[in-house]
């Protein structure tokens, strides 16, 4: 199981390359260990046919000869100081030369190669070996030795470096392993623990991640959780108000629909009377009571679901701009502000009536709203057109534009208002409405000249 965390294969890994480099000078260094072996071989072997050189006529005994055969541990000695080769001490053969070995200009790889071979040979061998004198005591040195005795020393070298390259890689690895899990793994399992802390409780500000990494990337990591975590929860948050507020909203729509209901008996009555001017204004009050009680019925849509479902019927788009202007210029009340229409030539559409009246009501008192508030006077203009593929509504005014804040989150509740005070519910609910009937409501344009929205109904 612990192979299967980060440290535990950082450990492996570090293992395998540690060893893996040991065994890239393993053999170069068991190569080197033959060369120096053989040569000193060839240094004896030139001191002992010195010593024999010294005495008056070359000559020493025979148990002298061996004794200083014995201590180079060579079996012949040839030596060629001029153009002759000389046989200056040896002793019977027991088997035949098997190979022949010149380091005078031996490369790098050949040492390599000839030292491998010796290693996996097992036969008794003798072999010759050649090579330079020495303080140029001649042209050339040559002599002859068993394959056994260098072998096993070769070995034993070998296990030496083994041995040492183990210990070291144990250290380096070891070394390594508390390194990094030092510097790396704790920073990241202390991040994967936040994680986990921030999972089981998110809405808890104190387990959002605080950034402390002085390790470059960790700590864009941790910058980017604690963004990410900041944003979850004040989203939570958010939604934790909105629930509450539609809770409280939910019981004042209730008790509010009542009063309305008591209100349209009223209105009723009212429309019974005799007097011209209550019964031209009758209408629009049992039209408006109406519908303050079905917005009642479904206040919180936005909040628990989608808008309730168009119910679709053929009604003249000219004439609902027209009562659009007609309920918005009732709450002008002396503002300088023009509400036009731009409908030439009349036509039907096929929409759910009330839910168009709430969108275009909603975008015509938002442009209201912004034009009073910049100051000035101005006009907002309603136009339609109709082609083969849908209808388009568009809704222009000349106000003072939307700034850049606004524009990034304008159809989101709660955060695409411009009006301080606002709740940019109006442009969320008018979108979302518009989706119902498989329509796109979208900025068309914005400036210092003011603000047009298009509303597009595909024909179904």
């Amino acid at each position: 199981m612990f192979f299967k965390t980060l440290s535990g294969r950082f450990l492996l890994l570090t293992i395998g390359f540690v060893m893996l480099a040991e065994v890239f000078i393993f053999v170069p260094s068991v190569a080197r260990f033959r060369l120096d072996y053989l040569q000193e071989r060839l240094n004896l072997a030139q001191l002992a046919s010195l010593a024999l050189l010294a005495t008056p006529d070359d000559m020493v005994t025979p148990e002298l000869a061996d004794e200083l055969l014995e201590n180079a541990e060579v079996l012949n000695i040839v030596l060629r100081r001029n153009e002759m080769r000389e046989l200056i001490l040896s002793k019977p053969l027991s088997v035949e030369i098997s190979a022949t070995y010149d380091l005078r200009d031996a490369s790098a790889w050949m040492l390599i190669r000839d030292a491998i071979a010796c290693l996996f040979s097992s036969d008794e061998q003798i072999v010759r070996i050649i090579g330079r004198p020495v303080k140029g005591a001649g042209l050339e040195i040559e002599t002859t030795l068993h394959l056994m005795p260098l072998r096993s020393a070769m070995i034993a070298y070998g296990k030496n470096i083994f041995l040492l390259s183990l210990l070291i890689s144990v250290i380096s690895s070891a070394m390594l392993f508390f390194a990094v899990r030092r510097l790396l793994v704790r920073p990241i399992r202390d991040l994967v623990t936040n994680m986990i802390a921030y999972q089981e409780k998110p809405e808890d500000v104190t387990r959002v991640m605080k950034p402390d990494s002085s390790v470059v990337e960790l700590r864009a990591a941790q910058d980017t959780l604690h963004d990410l975590q900041t944003q979850l929860t004040a989203h939570l948050k958010q939604k934790e108000r909105l629930a509450q507020l539609g809770e409280a909203v939910a019981k004042i729509s209730h008790d509010l629909r009542n009063v309305l209901t008591t209100t349209q008996l009223l209105t009723d009555r009212i429309e019974m009377s005799n007097d011209p001017v209550v019964a031209r204004v009758a209408p629009k009050l049992v039209n408006s009571v109406d519908r303050a009680i079905k917005l009642c019925e479904h206040t919180l849509t936005f909040g628990k679901a989608d808008e309730p479902a168009p119910e679709v019927t053929n009604f003249s788009l000219g004439a609902l701009i027209d009562e659009v202007i007609e309920s918005e210029d009732l709450r002008i009340n002396g503002d300088e502000v023009q509400i036009l229409s731009e409908v030439i030539t009349d036509f039907s559409i096929s929409a759910d009536r009330e839910q168009m009246f709430r969108v275009l009501i909603n975008l015509v008192r938002n442009a209201r709203q912004a034009i009073v508030a910049s100051g000035h006077s101005g006009q907002i203009i309603l136009a339609a057109s109709q082609a083969n593929t849908g209808v388009e509504i568009t809704v222009r005014d000349t106000g003072p534009g939307l700034p850049e804040r606004a524009r990034e989150k304008l159809f989101q509740p709660f955060q695409g208002s411009v009006r301080k005070g606002g709740t940019g519910l109006g442009l969320a609910i008018a979108a979302e409405i518009v989706r119902g009937h498989v329509g796109v409501l979208d900025l068309a344009e914005t400036s210092a000249k003011g603000t047009s929205f298009r509303i597009f109904l595909p024909t179904t």
